[in-house]
């Protein structure tokens, strides 16, 4: 073969990949070894870092396995074909990383969307709550103590009016004044906390 031009040779050896004669992995090999530096330069020009351009030159080579029976030397230069392959493959490469990129970006943003915007109550949210809760506490612990069970029984145990009455054996009227003076007091203690 040392008599044929490099065109002929990778032709030779694409013909004998695509019959898959016994020696058709020995042929791939000195396919490789022939094409493989140009091959890779295509590669790394186009996806721009060496382990990316090896694993697009890997990929390129099992589809020059796959379809070297599809090569027609009429058509192109071996060089060429493979170069296509070459440049197909890096480019399917990059879009699969821009798309994997997205849906990463696009996780990270769904996962920030639903912590910083979640239904539930964020750090400043607890805060505020917790701020509300001792306040309410201060305000309540200030209500004499039998006004103080019949608004937390109303409000806390969600008992109305007549049942609260019952409960405590209290009139009607005097645990709706109770409840009533209750509010306006707390409401005013509450506005100091505000």
């Amino acid at each position: 073969m040392t008599s044929l031009n490099p065109d002929q040779v990778l032709v030779a050896l694409l013909d004998r990949v695509a019959a898959r004669q016994a020696d058709s992995e020995t042929s791939l090999r000195e396919l490789y070894d022939l094409s493989a530096s140009r091959l890779f330069g295509l590669a790394m020009r186009i996806v721009g870092r060496r382990e990316w351009a090896e694993d697009v030159l890997q990929e390129a080579f099992l589809t020059i396995w796959r379809s070297a029976a599809a090569y027609k030397e009429t058509l192109s230069p071996p060089l060429a074909w493979m170069g296509m392959i070459v440049r197909g493959r890096a480019l399917d490469f990059l879009r699969r990383r821009a798309s994997e990129r997205a849906d990463a970006v696009q996780d990270l943003d769904d996962g920030i969307q639903e912590t910083v915007a979640g239904e539930g109550p964020g750090p400043a949210d607890a805060t505020e709550s917790s701020e509300q809760a001792f306040a309410l506490n201060e305000c309540l612990r200030k209500l004499d103590a039998r006004q103080r069970e019949v608004v937390v029984l109303a409000y806390l145990r969600d008992l109305s009016h007549s049942e609260l009455a019952q409960q405590l054996k209290l009139p009607l009227g005097t645990v709706k004044t109770w409840i009533r003076r209750g509010l306006e007091q707390l409401r005013g203690c509450m506005a100091r906390f505000a």
